[in-house]
């Protein structure tokens, strides 16, 4: 095949437009492209309004295609290359089969690539099936009563289950495109596979977490639902067991410990037992939103139908912080995240269509060890906790602390809403942040507001609301793992986002993979 890059199209164009401009590049008829793939789509609004829409594709043309594209003189073609995963395989069959404890991202594909490798994983998943789960975090929602057993962090699926789904990321792997597929055939949309910014939304993501389990037990794996490793059995430096909740010892030599960012007693466990761990940077901070149709106007120049509803992503350096936007939620929705009772947190979703009428992010700001008001390896998870009681306490429910932006910059409480209604559910308090965040934050928050305005006109509208507190926005530990990726205790795996390793759906889904690998490897 022949691939193309930089196809330059308006938002209503076809796909006809589309291979007649690739027939033209290459200087052949339409009639001889055979086959035509997207390879990625992005949006071009550096000239707004003129917004276009950038493609790169793959066309099998009829003919000698290496002929066809020296006489072409395209510069923009070439011969498509060709890259795919290969998933590892073993003929071992250890005396125990390896253990998954979580199921999330990370732990979803550990157990999938164990899975296909022949190996039938076992996953233990403190939290409830993404159906039974969904009902629970719906209830919450609706009514304010908290399972601390299954929520929106813990469950099927992981946090990641009740967010935008991105799929986006930093790293350049070539599990990527594995990865992608593999949501594809569980039930995500297609275009996930080539839009420059992919994403799922969380109404399609109940349906592929649980295709994917199906897919493990299909293979052999099993997975068990409420079910709570309390302990590790070891023989001197070896891992030879798991202690679950209620009081099961499960023979293991291998354990992928995907435990997630918010399993604040299972760290507790792991520091009692002495598993070596360390303090990391991370960042805590608010949920803003504004109208999407803000956003639109501002990225695109022009609100329109035929366009993706925009999204953005800030940073503005102070003197001693960062301040950056994350988890961006176009056409999205504040939600509940709490999963310990008394404690507040704000995260942030959307669903496949992103077609709600607030925007939303994480507007966080960084904090390091160095800043944190507790000693010892969990003094971040501490600080976390103090700051989401101390929401808790100023809203006296979970209807979260929240505040206009114009009045949070002025420094007076909001009393009512005005041009944005806030989407958190159950609701919530209005009042200062001053009072509820650190001076550390509120400082930083306040010094960024007007300069990130600057960078996205209407970022900080002065109707827009600030929701509190966004505290987990990744791990505040690292479990510490050496090359082969073990722990100091042989057959233990720290993997993902809850060890330190990962920051979104497809960075802990890929470091899940070459976990799995490693233990393949290690067989």
């Amino acid at each position: 095949m022949i691939r193309i890059r930089d196809i330059s199209l308006p938002p209503e164009h076809n796909a006809h437009q589309l291979q007649f401009e690739a027939a033209q590049l290459l200087r052949v008829s339409n009639s001889k492209i055979r086959q035509l793939k997207i390879v990625r789509r992005s949006v071009d609004a550096r000239k707004k309004p003129d917004v276009k829409i950038i493609y790169t594709i793959d066309v099998a043309v009829d003919g000698n295609e290496k002929k066809i594209l020296r006489q072409s003189g395209c510069k923009r073609a070439s011969v498509a290359p060709i890259s795919y995963y290969k998933v590892p395989k073993t003929d071992a069959r250890p005396q125990h089969r390896p253990v998954v404890i979580g199921f999330g991202p990370a732990g979803m594909f550990a157990a999938l690539i164990l899975a296909l490798a022949g190996l039938k994983p076992l996953v233990l998943e403190r939290g409830e099936d993404a159906a039974s789960r969904h009902k629970k975090v719906r209830k919450f929602f609706e009514t304010g009563e908290l399972d601390t057993k299954s929520n929106v962090q813990f469950g099927e699926g992981g946090a990641g289950t009740f967010s935008d789904g991105k799929l986006n990321t930093g790293v350049n792997n070539p599990r990527i495109g594995w990865i992608l597929e593999q949501f594809v055939k569980a039930g995500a949309r297609e275009n996930i596979l080539y839009d420059a910014k992919p994403h799922v939304g969380t109404d399609v993501l109940l349906t592929v977490v649980q295709n994917l389990r199906n897919r493990i037990l299909s293979l052999g794996g099993e997975v068990r639902f409420n079910t709570q490793v309390t302990g590790l059995l070891m023989d001197g430096d070896r891992l030879v067991g798991l202690k679950t909740a209620d009081g099961e010892e499960i023979p293991c030599s291998h354990a992928v410990l995907a435990i997630g960012h918010s399993a604040r007693d299972t760290f507790e466990m792991l520091e009692a037992t002495g598993i070596p761990m360390e303090l990391k940077p991370f960042a805590m901070g608010v949920r803003i939103e504004q109208k999407q149709a803000t956003v639109d106007m501002a990225q695109y120049g022009m609100v329109s139908p035929v366009l993706p509803p925009a999204d953005y992503k800030l940073v503005q350096h102070l003197d001693n912080e960062t301040v950056y936007t994350f988890c961006m939620c176009p056409g999205g929705y504040v939600v509940a995240a709490a999963s310990e009772e008394g404690r507040i947190v704000t995260n942030g979703m959307s669903y496949a269509d992103r077609d709600g009428e607030n925007a939303n992010a994480a507007l966080l700001v960084t904090v390091n060890p160095a800043d944190f008001p507790y000693e010892g390896t969990l003094g971040g998870m501490k600080w976390q906790r103090e700051i989401e009681e101390k929401a808790y306490q100023v809203s006296g429910s979970y209807r979260a602390p929240a505040q206009k932006v114009g009045d949070f910059l002025k420094g007076i409480p909001t009393v009512e809403a005005g041009g944005v209604k806030p989407t958190y559910r159950p609701g919530v308090t209005w009042c200062d942040l001053h009072e509820v965040l650190p001076a550390k934050i509120t400082g930083a928050l306040k010094e960024a507001l007007p300069q990130l305005d600057q960078k996205l006109h209407g970022f900080a509208d002065p109707e827009g609301i600030l929701t509190a507190p966004e505290t987990r926005s990744s791990s505040p530990v690292r479990i510490l793992r050496d090359e082969s990726r073990q722990s100091m205790i042989r057959g233990l795996y720290p993997t993902g986002e809850g060890a330190g390793y990962a920051g979104g759906i497809m960075s802990a889904a890929i470091d899940g993979i070459q976990t799995a690998e490693a233990i393949i490897e290690s067989l």
